[in-house]
């Protein structure tokens, strides 16, 4: 899978790498083991962070601004970073989805990156488009029915919008049946040293996931 990048990606956010991540991988229900890793590392977040720090975080504010500097709200459409750490520092309880879905989201709130999590074989063609949504533009955020999305990165594929940093497409979401997964890890900002989240992510899908063949790439405007 190629990521490519619109002009006007370049021009909002000059800074910004993504590290696509591809793996042959098994999904089962999330395991004790993992949850508790979720758990502590969010009552590690609770124990430290206020509700105006979560904006401070080099890359959520980094995503933020991109968002500001293409037109969209970003107090009213979240990154899913911010919106999975403020749910922490709030002490409500995260959900419990499925191994890929929480190891995704695990590794976003420790990072600050928003991530993009895919079904490989739901993607339509072999290039991800990063552009700007459009006026009226379909997307069916996960769990969040009709999403507006004008004016928010969001990558495509041959078909149309497969996930923004607030939320993924219901076309392409994660599954139990999920066999070939794409990642697209979305730095608009380093926080986490590239080598680490790379090493945490691949520890990760290796140890729940049963990965194999993981293929790391990184693209930038």
């Amino acid at each position: 899978m190629e990521i490519r990048f619109e002009d006007v990606i370049r021009s909002a956010a000059p800074g910004l790498r993504v590290v696509a991540i591809e793996a042959d991988v098994t999904n089962p229900e999330t395991s004790d083991e993992l949850w508790s890793l979720i758990t502590r590392g969010a009552e590690d977040i609770h124990g430290v962070m206020e509700m105006a720090d979560i904006n401070k975080r080099p890359g959520i504010r980094a995503t933020r601004d991109a968002y500001k500097a293409l037109g969209k709200e970003p107090n009213r459409y979240r990154p899913s970073s911010e919106a999975l750490c403020r749910r922490i520092v709030k002490g409500m309880e995260l959900y419990r989805i499925n191994t890929l879905v929480d190891l995704i989201n695990l590794i976003s709130f420790q990072s600050g990156y928003s991530i993009g999590g895919f079904d490989l074989d739901k993607i339509e063609g072999d290039t991800l488009t990063l552009g700007v949504g459009r006026d009226g533009e379909p997307f069916e955020g996960i769990g969040r029915g009709v999403l507006n999305i004008a004016n928010m990165p969001v990558y495509r594929d041959n078909i149309g919008g497969v996930g923004t940093p607030t939320s993924d497409n219901e076309r392409t979401k994660l599954s139990t049946e999920t066999t070939r997964l794409l990642m697209c890890i979305n730095i608009y900002g380093e926080e986490m040293p590239i080598d680490d989240v790379v090493g945490l992510t691949s520890s990760l899908l290796e140890r729940f996931a049963n990965a194999t063949n993981i293929n790391v790439n990184i693209y930038q405007p």
